[in-house]
């Protein structure tokens, strides 16, 4: 069975500090051609970032962190920069993760990484194995991934996994074979770069999760804007379907309901 629950299902724990957020990295081709520079210096330079942001949820006490790195769309782009991509993704699980080791951070990668080459995936594979039994932080990058393929290679596993119950599924059923089956859901998303969509990224899993869209590119994300994402958060009133009086403790929540039947 999946670990977590669904904020459709159940009402899920909320505090100050949200649990798991989820980032978009927008911004970073940007970066770079404001200063006339390639693209890529961008990339590089949103490393950095991602290194800070790491160090901020460390000590912020968030306990799970997920940044779309690579969308499966992402093939769509000029030849040269994806291949650079590719490599700067291996030079960097050569490089950190070592220093999320010693920091206590688990990575965990998700998505197709059949396409990837053989060395990448491998260190992949190393990189996770090496971390697994850290608890400080669990660090997810996203990678030719997809919210779309997340749901559908969650049915194929369903259908392999139970072919005799002739479709009488329910949300917790094919949630366990998700992704991110091994997290809770995101309490807080963030979009860096000004763009204003969630592009295909964990659309099962951003049904309540609250929305938060900055126009800082990701290279210059830094805590002071970070924590800006934070305070916002903490604005919120997460209702999960209910009233703002139930919230307050005026009138009794009803019982969580039973869910509604995936069907294939």
């Amino acid at each position: 069975m999946a670990l977590f629950g669904s904020s459709t299902r159940n009402l899920p724990a909320t505090s100050a500090v949200p649990r798991h957020v989820a980032i978009i990295m927008d911004g970073n081709g940007r970066w770079a051609k404001k200063r006339l520079l390639p693209r890529f210096a961008g990339h590089h330079r949103g490393v950095e970032t991602v290194r800070a942001t790491v160090k901020a949820c460390l000590d912020r006490g968030i306990e799970y962190l997920t940044l779309f790195a690579f969308s499966s769309e992402n093939w769509r782009r000029p030849e040269e920069e994806v291949s650079l991509l590719m490599q700067l993704f291996v030079r960097v699980l050569k490089d950190e993760v070592s220093k999320l080791h010693r920091n206590g951070v688990r990575l965990r990668v998700i998505g197709d990484l059949s396409r990837f080459e053989p060395e990448l995936q491998r260190l992949i594979r190393v990189s996770e194995q090496r971390t697994a039994a850290n608890d400080q932080l669990v660090l997810t990058i996203a990678a030719n991934y997809g919210g779309r393929w997340d749901v559908v290679q969650a049915v194929k596993r369903l259908l392999r996994c139970e072919p005799d119950r002739n479709g009488e599924w329910t949300e917790s059923d094919l949630t366990q074979h998700l992704a991110m089956s091994y997290a809770p859901e995101p309490d807080l998303f963030i979009r860096t770069g000004g763009e204003q969509r969630i592009s295909n990224f964990l659309l099962w899993q951003l049904a309540y999760t609250e929305l938060y869209f900055t126009d800082v590119l990701w290279p210059e994300f830094d805590t002071t804007a970070f924590d800006a994402a934070l305070a916002s958060y903490r604005q919120r009133e997460r209702r999960f379907g209910r009233t703002s009086e139930q919230l307050l403790g005026n009138t009794p929540s009803p019982a969580s309901p039973t869910g509604p039947r995936v069907d294939a």
